[in-house]
């Protein structure tokens, strides 16, 4: 309950509630303990509550008085238990289990009469909402909010009789609980200025120790712990292991990263276990020598497909090439490929699942198609089209154009039923909920190996429907139509983390950038992060992008 406390709570506070209330305490939740009342149980008259002996007893400051009726009367008045969590009704003498519901029976059917009004054609008979007390911990309990509830008052008193209650036993201030000095309050009162802890607040945010060259594990790890849906799900203990030795098991080995992750511990974490993992089971990344971030992206998302066995609970996802995994649920989209032919102009449709893109640079042996409007300063996808400058649009544009395969790959078509030469093109069946694309910066050849450090512009919003199959109609022939349902929400993504290269193809490191919350960045540097600014992300060269999905739709 918020410092405001519970409205329904004021009915008791009329009279001499402060009295009654330190009564109760005295008597029936400081005075003793469970083993006291276990050892004392016998049974009491109700009415030696109403005829206030009790009261009595407090008054003339009997300690020992206190402890034998607390242990005498402090019984069920339904079952005759006596620790199954005993509550009494602040309004009457009543003492009931709350395990087993007797208080809250007590709630509902002893509502207590405040009194009778009348008026011309009815009566109507007014009764208070009914609190209880834990007569273990002091905690006040609202049947109205169906929770415990804070009252400043009632705390206040509480802590009072539950320091007097020590002192009588010689307790003294060894369990005493914290609470602010006048200075500590001072102090505070002075800085109003001080922060919500929900807009400043850093869990999740963690370095990782370099284990030798694995800078390239680090940031991958640092994206994907940084993924919503993959954080919720292993943050909710989701994973079933179905292996025969979970020690080999990389999901379960993630769920204890993102546990360590979101822990608050703030000392750099070192992922030596996952490093090991990687190794056993994608040995082609073993050794210390400094590996491809996107290779290692591709290869942890395999293992961690294929032991994920069991977590999808034995059920199908629509698309058959794939499974319904936590993986395949977040990362898997369908990639439409319709080839044509050229003479009876039969289209032949496949489609793949894939779990990123791949896109071509300019500046690479492969020929890229100039496809940016020009230097007039427009606008497109949220990008801003500078003279010579490429982006991420550009990429996508090209990637989904359509490609003449020419007189060297031609196909049997199925229509003509002999080789023709047809044209080629791909664009997204099934949009993934996290879309990472892959800027082809790292050229091999036989001739090259060098790396691409063409700048390629990218936005913070992404909108995918200009891809999509449904929007193939719009770009036939290459040419580019701007989509006018600019409501359509359903194809649109956030960008959430970025992973950089410096340095050459031979020697290099890798960075990332995670966004933590709504316009808050982070820059990891494996065990180094620093607060980063949304410009020092877009303007960053871009290897990996991994955009999330804004509307989620449910199946």
């Amino acid at each position: 309950m918020s410092p405001a406390g519970c409205s329904h709570v004021n009915s008791f506070k009329v009279d001499n509630w402060k009295q009654n209330l330190r009564v109760i305490y005295q008597c029936f939740v400081w005075s003793g303990t469970a083993e006291t009342r276990k050892r004392k149980i016998v049974e009491e008259e109700h009415s030696r509550w109403i005829t206030g002996s009790c009261a009595r007893e407090v008054s003339h400051g009997s300690s020992e008085g206190c402890t034998n009726f607390k242990a005498k009367s402090c019984i069920c008045h339904m079952c005759g238990a006596h620790l199954n969590r005993l509550h009494s009704c602040l309004y009457c003498v009543f003492f009931g289990c709350f395990t087993k519901k007797h208080i809250h029976e007590h709630a509902k059917t002893k509502r207590h009469n405040l009194g009778i009004v009348l008026c011309c054609y009815s009566t109507f008979v007014l009764v208070l909402p009914v609190e209880a007390i834990d007569l273990l911990y002091g905690g006040i309990y609202c049947f109205m909010c169906q929770d415990y509830i804070y009252d400043k008052d009632m705390e206040q008193i509480a802590k009072e009789e539950q320091r007097k209650a020590w002192k009588l036993q010689g307790i003294g201030e060894k369990y005493s609980t914290w609470e602010p000095t006048k200075r500590e309050l001072e102090l505070l009162r002075h800085n109003p200025k001080r922060r919500k802890i929900t807009t400043n607040c850093t869990i999740g945010l963690r370095g990782l120790i370099n284990l030798g060259n694995t800078c390239f594990m680090n940031c991958i790890v640092q994206a994907l712990t940084h993924t919503p849906l993959l954080r919720d799900f292993f943050l909710s203990d989701r994973h079933k292991c179905e292996m025969q030795s979970p020690s080999s098991c990389l999901v379960c080995e993630m769920s204890t990263l993102f546990q360590e992750f979101y822990s608050g511990h703030r000392s750099p974490h070192i992922p030596y276990r996952l490093l090991h993992l990687v190794w056993t089971h994608a040995r082609h990344l073993a050794g210390y020598e400094q590996q491809d971030a996107h290779e290692f992206l591709i290869a942890a998302l395999d293992v961690l497909h294929r032991h994920c066995k069991g977590d999808d609970n034995g059920k199908k996802a629509n698309n058959p090439n794939h499974c319904n995994c936590i993986i395949d649920q977040i990362f898997t989209g369908g990639l439409q490929s319709d080839v044509t032919c050229q003479v009876c102009h039969g289209v032949s449709t496949t489609i793949d699942p894939f779990w990123d893109i791949s896109l071509d640079l300019p500046g690479s042996s492969t020929p890229f198609w100039p496809l940016s409007p020009g230097s007039d300063g427009s606008v497109v996808n949220g990008e801003s089209h500078i003279s010579g400058t490429t982006t991420l649009t550009d990429c996508l544009r090209r990637f989904t154009r359509p490609e003449h395969l020419g007189s060297s790959a031609k196909i049997k078509c199925s229509g003509c039923h002999s080789y023709q030469e047809s044209t080629k093109q791909l664009t997204m069946k099934k949009l993934p909920i996290v879309a990472c694309f892959h800027l082809k910066r790292f050229e091999h050849s036989a001739k090259l190996r060098r790396k691409i450090t063409t700048y390629v512009s990218f936005p913070l919003e992404l909108d995918m429907t200009p891809f999509m199959a449904s929007s193939k109609e719009s770009r036939m022939n290459g040419q580019y139509q701007q989509p006018s349902d600019s409501l359509n929400n359903d194809n649109k993504y956030s960008l959430f983390a970025v992973v950089n290269h410096q340095g050459t193809l031979e020697s290099g490191h890798y960075t990332s950038f995670i966004r933590q919350h709504k316009d808050q960045w982070f820059k990891c540097d494996d065990a180094i992060i620093t607060k980063a600014s949304i410009k020092d992300v877009l303007d960053s060269e871009g290897y990996l992008l991994f955009y999330h999905k804004q509307f989620l739709e449910y199946e």
